[in-house]
């Protein structure tokens, strides 16, 4: 039987999910747009912003400690359960290091500020992987794709409460006040986890060493994904894909700024305009993988989130102009929204059903490296180059990425049907 809206407002866990999904978006932006917008503004070289890149390493990292925090009891609240526990204990520090964060001044000090972000990445992506976990285990299987869709929503909507609130507010209350608005979102999160159900744990093995459960959790996954066909270009394909968008994402709030859009200007354009631009593209990626299916879809939606890079170039030409800056916002958040769509139900076709939930978080782990490492390059890059050409740069950067996906394509062809696209099937069956 499908969830009336009568039973989803009744059922408390739907609610939870959208207020913790709120609490895992609200500082993402604070480590990106935010801080390198306060940066700019600070006299920060475009460099140096540029290895603010490094930043958000723990999002891409977070495979790493995830053992310790499904295994570890909780230093506090222990009475709350494993989940619940973890998530009340790492809420009041991350709201902590955001409001810290905001106490210092990259004019001054930029390595406190830098510090300070670390800080918040990490407790952050922390953050995420309980929640993750609690939501997969608080929920019931025919709950999940419900549960799921909630917490998107709650993440989009605190994306635009942190990115576009922070920019306005900080013009009237500083970007300490800023920050700490910031920091009391959070709140929203430590709420929902004094008030959510108990999560239906699973029984672990206490036979089981450390070493076995690092093994089965990250070497076994690894393992089973190299004894398929074309594995490396696979991998190499998931970690160039968003690159060009990385290069340029980086030094998009410097951009703006030496355009003279305001933090106002900003947060107009970007907050309700930026968001229906990107659900509107991702209902149109869902669309266009059901017509044509996910390779072909990648190799559309991939060419178009790179052309999109494009309009940087004729914003950079036009200058501060307000209609130029509308329909760069748009072109760029639909096609985004169009590539990620479709680039998340590729990852989904290469997971092995034994290992889906590790394989998936590891893939999604290493499409964001380019962002967090490559990204670094970027205000070099932009100081050499001038804008027009630094964003025909990560242009062109989109290629390589486009060039392995035909060859798997030509390697790999989808099958009649269109239901499975890049065939990655186990040694037993082809080996290499």
């Amino acid at each position: 039987m499908r969830p009336t809206l009568s039973s989803i407002l009744h059922d408390r866990r739907f609610l939870i999910m959208l207020a913790l999904g709120f609490s895992s978006g609200a500082p993402l932006p604070l480590t990106l747009a935010i801080l390198r917008r306060w940066m700019t503004e600070s006299g920060v070289s475009l460099t140096e912003i540029g290895l603010t890149a490094l930043i958000g390493l723990p999002y891409s990292l977070k495979f790493l400690w995830s053992p310790l925090l499904d295994h570890a009891a909780p230093p506090l609240f222990r009475g709350w359960g494993l989940r619940r526990g973890w998530l009340a204990t790492i809420q009041p520090l991350l709201a902590a290091a955001i409001l810290l964060m905001g106490l210092t001044d990259p004019a001054v000090a930029p390595t406190a500020t830098v510090l300070a972000a670390i800080a918040v990445a990490f407790l952050s992506a922390s953050q995420d992987i309980v929640v993750d976990a609690y939501r997969i285990e608080v929920l019931d299987e025919r709950s999940q794709g419900l549960g799921l869709a909630f917490y998107v929503w709650g993440y989009r909507l605190a994306m635009l409460a942190t990115g576009a609130g922070v920019l306005t507010l900080s013009e009237h209350w500083g970007w300490s006040g800023g920050f700490a608005y910031a920091a009391a979102l959070i709140g929203v999160g430590f709420l929902a986890t004094w008030l959510g159900p108990r999560a239906e744990e699973r029984i672990r093995s206490a036979s089981a060493s450390l070493r076995a459960r690092l093994r089965s959790a990250v070497i076994d996954p690894f393992a089973d994904f190299t004894r398929r066909r074309y594995w490396l270009p696979i991998l190499l394909f998931v970690a160039l894909f968003k690159l060009g968008e990385a290069l340029a994402g980086v030094m998009v709030p410097s951009f703006q700024a030496e355009l003279g859009f305001t933090r106002s200007e900003v947060a107009q354009v970007g907050s309700v305009f930026g968001l229906v631009a990107t659900l509107a593209g991702a209902l149109a990626g869902g669309w266009i993988v059901a017509r044509i299916g996910t390779a072909r879809a990648l190799v559309l939606t991939g060419l178009a989130q790179m052309l999109s890079n494009l309009m940087y170039v004729a914003l950079a030409y036009a200058g501060h102009d307000m209609p130029m800056f509308y329909l760069q916002t748009g072109v760029e958040n639909f096609t985004d929204g169009m590539a990620d769509s479709a680039f998340l139900a590729y990852l989904a076709t290469l997971t092995n059903r034994a290992f889906t939930a590790t394989q998936y978080a590891l893939l999604s782990s290493l499409a964001a490296v380019a962002s967090k490492t490559v990204g670094v390059f970027s205000g070099y890059l932009a100081e050499r180059l001038g804008w027009p050409g630094f964003f025909l740069l990560t242009t062109a950067a989109a290629l390589p990425a486009m060039g392995i996906m035909l060859f798997l394509l030509r390697r790999l062809p989808p099958r009649p049907s269109g239901a499975a696209e890049v065939e990655v099937e186990v040694a037993e069956r082809h080996p290499a």
